[in-house]
């Protein structure tokens, strides 16, 4: 199974991608973890990518590209692939396709604006571990504490609701234009298009993860994986 999953800020994608990962036995790909791996392997690309980062510019699309391509053609993904948040752009997709990357399946998870506000500016964190809690949902056993050193819990400025809002904003931008694309396209008599699905992020998590495994299916054999399509 190859699948593109993508959503909002705070809408649950890090939970349920986990969730897919482990049922269906793929990889969970992000590009930012691609470039740290490229660049720690000394890569090619991933040298290219680092004279980009260490300036201060934008990583061009075609190495991104390239470094996605490399990545699904490892023995890992010949069962199958998750893309994490990418492409997140049309000329992203477009170059996708181009370079022959196919996917079965994209996922978006959506959930109402208010709502992604509430989970984001609910959110606080501690800083030295990274540990990640809500205060509505996940809340710490002590208000404003780290259950496992005592220590205090910060909220982000990325978090705070303004903030929040204005990164929904940038997401819609490009989300919109996504889904019209991919929407197109499965409607489209294209053999390579792939299925479209929007899954609410809203209620528990169970929730959640039973919707998306209700339209992805069962878990099946590895050795079938690569060459299964979603029907």
């Amino acid at each position: 199974m190859r699948l593109i999953l993508f959503g909002p800020p705070a809408v649950g994608k890090g939970t349920q991608a986990g969730f897919i990962t482990q049922r269906y036995g793929i990889p969970q790909i992000s590009t930012g973890d691609m470039l740290r791996a490229a660049i720690d392997k000394g890569l090619p690309l991933g040298l290219q990518a680092k004279k980009y980062m260490d300036s201060g510019g934008l990583v061009p699309d075609e190495v991104i590209i390239g470094l996605v391509k490399a990545r699904v053609e490892q023995p890992d993904c010949e069962g199958g692939f998750l893309l994490d948040g990418f492409p997140r752009t049309i000329p992203q997709a477009l170059a996708m396709e181009k370079a022959g990357i196919d996917v079965d399946v994209v996922v978006e998870l959506w959930l109402d604006e208010s709502e992604l506000v509430k989970r984001t500016s609910g959110r606080r964190v501690h800083l030295s571990s990274g540990r990640t809690y809500n205060v509505i949902f996940n809340p710490p056993k002590t208000a404003g504490k780290d259950d496992i050193t005592g220590e205090d819990l910060v909220q982000r400025v990325d978090d705070q609701p303004e903030t929040a809002r204005k990164r929904l904003e940038v997401y819609r931008l490009h989300a919109s234009a996504l889904t019209e694309h991919y929407l197109d396209w499965a409607a489209s008599a294209d053999p390579r298009a792939p299925k479209y699905v929007r899954i609410a992020g809203a209620g528990p998590i169970q929730e959640v993860r039973d919707r998306l495994f209700d339209v992805l299916g069962p878990a099946r054999p590895q050795r079938q994986a690569q060459s299964a399509r979603l029907a």
